[in-house]
């Protein structure tokens, strides 16, 4: 096999220096394309939010930040030891754009972390021991009114949470520090038609209770007989509510009773009330259950 010496003239030959550019031009865009796939960290800010992504470890974590003299605090001190604790770096929080994030930061302290995972349909549905509760969000796209209500769903004991692939927002930072960390424990699936996903859950035996401003029954007149199975909470968006076709879908259309001038509560308050008083029920009935005849 015989090489050809390429001059240096020849490496500048017009076609010589197209190809070149040509080739980089592929590279950097096989590039692009190569680090689009890898999803970019994220930032949470906020001692609970860091906390509690430490401890229920269901996404990476890449390294703690720590404005000088927030170790003072105890709390702070107490995060980066379990940081230290898990083999992760701990440095200076800075002025520096990625290392402030989307907030301002008055406890300094923040957490380098990937995205959150999102679970499918089918693993909230998977039979357990214990009783199934779900929370359905219908065009809940406030990350405030969604990170509150994971709040309040973690809180109340629920299995997860199902949200619309198109309408409700991403799982990111600022849901996160709106759940004060509750989402990281919380699991998600997120799923096309919300339709087609309660129809299934009905088919696994699910009973759906929805918030209905129009609902003829009150939330405190549902049969005691929906709390002996699993139950899928539905609540829609605030000034619209639940869909028609989602509507057709509730088995228990209930309504908040209000005692004062304004007739309703926002989608978080309304899915506190809803789900705390669904947890007492139930209670009431397990231990109504277990007491000897």
């Amino acid at each position: 096999m015989t090489l050809r010496r390429v001059s240096a003239a020849g490496l500048n030959h017009p076609l010589a220096v197209a190809d070149r550019a040509k080739n980089v031009k592929q590279s950097s865009r096989t590039r692009r394309a190569t680090e689009s796939k890898s999803p970019a960290p994220e930032t949470l800010h906020g001692v609970h939010c860091c906390v509690e992504a430490l401890r229920a470890k269901r996404r990476p974590i890449l390294g703690l930040l720590v404005k000088p003299g927030a170790e003072r605090r105890d709390e702070v001190r107490d995060l980066i030891a379990e940081a230290q604790a898990q083999g992760l770096s701990v440095r200076p929080l800075t002025t520096d754009p990625v290392d402030r994030g989307e907030f301002t930061n008055p406890q300094g302290v923040a957490l380098e972390v990937g995205p959150l995972p999102e679970v499918e349909l089918e693993q909230l549905a998977a039979p357990s021991a214990g009783p199934r509760r779900l929370v359905i969000l219908d065009g809940v796209e406030d990350p405030q009114n969604v990170g509150a209500l994971a709040r309040v769903a973690e809180g109340a004991g629920a299995r997860g949470m199902v949200l619309s692939k198109r309408r409700a927002p991403p799982l990111s930072p600022a849901l996160a520090r709106a759940s004060a960390g509750a989402i990281e424990w919380l699991p998600v699936a997120r799923v096309t038609n919300l339709t087609r996903a309660i129809k299934y859950l009905k088919s696994q035996g699910f009973w759906v209770v929805g918030a209905d401003l129009a609902a003829r029954d009150s939330l405190y007149e549902i049969p005691d007989h929906v709390f002996q199975g699993d139950l899928a909470v539905v609540l829609g968006a605030e000034g619209k509510g639940l869909r028609p076709d989602i509507q057709k879908l509730v088995d228990h259309p209930v309504r908040i009773e209000m005692q004062g001038r304004i007739q309703s509560l926002n989608v978080s308050a309304a899915g506190a009330v809803l789900l705390f008083e669904l947890l007492r029920r139930a209670g009431l009935n397990a231990d109504a259950g277990d007491s000897p005849s």
